[in-house]
């Protein structure tokens, strides 16, 4: 008798910690909406080697009442997010910046005129959820959505995502010194778990230090429909 049982066998994915999320507790009762660019250089002042990490990104804040970043408020450029005890500050990071990106705890930091304290901080792994969400994603002011569904999909394409489902949002404007940014939001949907893990190490498009291009999981496609326009 001859029997082998090499055959393949499935073997859970497990996440790997090269690339990670660094959330730390604030103390910051409001900020701008449009704070893409001050925060950035708050962060980039306190820790200089983030221009050069090109992993590593910076998550805007988010209020409860931002729509998970699907809708915006009329005018950004005036408006103000009252932002809770529970608020965070994210920092996507390779794992070997860890214990450089701890230093900000203890700091004051000034965004726009508004006082953030930064204090303890936790890691947390990336997520192997199938359905992943961008509030922002580089884009042209004269782009229009399917344009820019079909430049979503030749990237992802290029590096072996297949794009099953994807939906994306309303454009946004963000205030820079030189011009104004422009951006959308995008839902990804029905990525295998290696996928998912790929994506939000990589991002998308440019402007990982200033928001742009990282992606958080969602909890799918229906949820997301519901706050567009909400």
């Amino acid at each position: 008798m001859f029997w082998n049982d090499d055959r393949e066998k499935n073997t859970e994915f497990v996440v790997p910690d090269a690339v990670v999320d660094l959330v730390f507790h604030i103390k910051c009762p409001t900020l701008p909406v449009d704070h893409a660019h001050p925060l950035s250089t708050a962060l980039l002042e306190a820790l200089p080697w983030l221009a050069e990490e090109e992993q590593a990104g910076i998550h805007l804040v988010h209020g409860a009442s931002s729509g998970h970043g699907w809708t915006r408020p009329e005018d950004p450029s005036t408006e103000v997010l009252h932002l809770s005890r529970r608020t965070r500050l994210r920092l996507r990071l390779p794992k070997h910046r860890l214990d450089d990106a701890g230093k900000l705890t203890g700091r004051m930091l000034d965004i726009a005129g508004h006082s953030m304290e930064v204090s303890q901080s936790s890691v947390h792994l990336l997520s192997t959820i199938s359905t992943l969400f961008s509030r922002y994603i580089l884009t042209q002011e004269a782009i229009d959505e399917g344009q820019f569904l079909e430049q979503v999909a030749e990237e992802l394409g290029s590096r072996g995502i297949p794009c099953r489902k994807m939906l994306c949002g309303m454009p946004h404007t963000h205030s820079f010194p030189d011009a104004p940014v422009f951006s959308r939001s995008l839902m990804v949907a029905e990525l295998e778990p290696e996928q998912s893990v790929r994506l939000q190490q990589q991002g998308l498009g440019g402007g990982r230090k200033t928001g742009c291009g990282l992606f958080i999981p969602h909890k799918g496609i229906r949820p997301v429909q519901e706050d567009d326009g909400g």
